[in-house]
């Protein structure tokens, strides 16, 4: 099963170079796993892909891994959906009125945002998961809020989860795990400041995607690099992603209703 797993994922990874969707790809590679079998059809497996990618006259790797579902029927192995990816994200129904009591509770502290240090730790667990930290099967938010943290982003708030922003132990705040309620704390903090374009960030800010355009925010990168035009490349997790283009138009989320936000962070 092994063999024919990896048979269809090479398979799958000269098609995408067929596709060649956005022109710039010159190459893809990928290597899968079986994680599980759950029974005599069904197959949950990940993939790590690398692609290759043009940018003017520069070439950069943007990698991803996925997780994913697979049909296995008299010999052949049919290639399924995504286990866990940003079409799927529920964050949101776990917190229904999080919304009309929140609040940023700021003090004005002395703050240093250290860029360097949160691309670090983007890069460092892009693709695991620290395990001081809680490990969400949404977990977009809960890995910005802890590249946020390592580059020294102030926790306030403590003990009120929808107030400020912050992290203890077995307890957290909404804007800390949840996409929405962080984008609203990003909104009205004084130690962020929101531009119009996307090209305008510098490493280690961040963008919030609101998908479906209704107002209600699913995703949140932070940008890692730039490309040769200078716009933003993004780590995220669900899916675990390295180096991505920022504009997410090849996510299984995309509408073309999408709506993105631009921080800044620090003063």
């Amino acid at each position: 099963m092994k063999e024919l797993l990896q048979q269809a994922i090479e398979g799958e990874a000269k098609q995408k170079l067929l596709d060649r969707q956005n022109g710039d790809v010159v190459k893809v590679t990928a290597d899968g796993k079986i994680n599980q079998v759950i029974n005599d059809h069904i197959v949950q497996y990940s993939v790590n892909w690398q692609f290759l990618r043009k940018s003017g006259n520069e070439l950069y790797i943007e990698e991803r891994h996925e997780e994913r579902q697979a049909y296995y029927d008299e010999g052949q192995l049919q290639l399924g959906s995504l286990v866990s990816d940003e079409y799927k994200k529920n964050e949101q129904r776990d917190f229904p009125n999080f919304i009309e009591d929140f609040e940023t509770r700021e003090t004005r502290v002395p703050f240093y945002y250290n860029r360097q240090k949160a691309v670090q730790y983007a890069e460092s667990w892009w693709n695991a998961y620290n395990p001081n930290y809680p490990k969400f099967n949404d977990d977009c938010t809960n890995y910005i809020s802890q590249c946020l943290r390592a580059g020294g982003f102030p926790m306030e708030g403590f003990g009120q989860r929808n107030k400020g922003w912050w992290f203890r132990s077995a307890n957290w705040s909404y804007s800390w795990a949840v996409a929405h309620a962080l984008q609203l704390f990003l909104t009205a903090s004084s130690r962020t400041k929101q531009v119009p374009k996307a090209d305008l960030l510098q490493y280690g800010d961040i963008i919030c995607y609101d998908f479906e355009g209704d107002g209600r925010f699913n995703h949140n990168t932070i940008v890692t690099g730039k490309d040769a035009y200078g716009q933003p490349l993004v780590n995220a997790h669900s899916t675990n992603s390295r180096q991505r283009y920022w504009a997410y138009e090849d996510s299984t989320a995309y509408t073309p209703k999408i709506r993105y936000k631009f921080f800044q962070i620090g003063n």
